[in-house]
């Protein structure tokens, strides 16, 4: 589980996407909190790391990862959806 976190390859499953969302919500809101440190340089990599876990989940049930960035609400959609049991192009799948 989490390898290679900020690249944009490989397959993720639903479990580690919300694992993803939890550590990228409570960490954005943990950043919004301290006001002295300059936000937009400590959320680039926070929202480097959402797209790229995002990217790997639309991989695991068959979909380009520009789904999330075309189609705002695919975000309920890479919740809830099974990926694919089988290997697709993206890889095999995960456990």
């Amino acid at each position: 589980m989490f390898r290679h976190h900020f690249s944009f390859k490989g397959r993720i499953h639903r479990t580690e996407y919300w694992i993803s969302f939890a550590i990228y919500f409570f960490t954005a809101i943990f950043i919004a909190a301290i006001q002295e440190v300059p936000l937009d340089l400590l959320q680039i990599p926070l929202i480097w790391f959402i797209l790229a876990q995002g990217c790997k989940r639309c991989h695991d049930y068959g979909d380009s990862g520009w789904w999330q960035i075309i189609f705002p609400l695919s975000f309920w959609w890479m919740m809830f959806l099974n990926g694919d049991f089988y290997k697709n192009e993206y890889g095999e799948p995960t456990i």
